[in-house]
């Protein structure tokens, strides 16, 4: 199976689910973060650089989960940009 390249808004969204997950990390390890959601460190670091920008739904999940956080609010957050930049060009659009 052939993956396509990415777009440029998959690899932003990407660095913006790495960012929010790095803040809501703070001071814990990325190992025991890591591990406690059931990933591995390395993949791990490679999500919370952009290296990963489309990670497996579960991964993200689990993650999230360990973190505290609600799926909606990653995925509200990773979205927001997107959805601004859309907005934008449809506006243009129009004139």
């Amino acid at each position: 199976m052939v993956r396509l390249p990415l777009t440029p808004a998959e690899v932003e969204r990407g660095q913006r689910l790495g960012a929010l997950l790095r803040r809501a990390r703070g001071e814990r390890s990325m190992l025991g973060t890591a591990l406690d959601a059931g990933v591995s460190p390395e993949t791990l670091r490679k999500i919370e650089s952009g290296r990963v920008a489309t990670p497996a739904f579960p991964t993200i999940a689990a993650i999230a989960d360990v973190l505290g956080l609600s799926l909606d609010a990653v995925w509200a957050e990773i979205n927001q940009t997107g959805r601004r930049c859309r907005s934008r060009e449809v506006r243009s659009q129009r004139r």
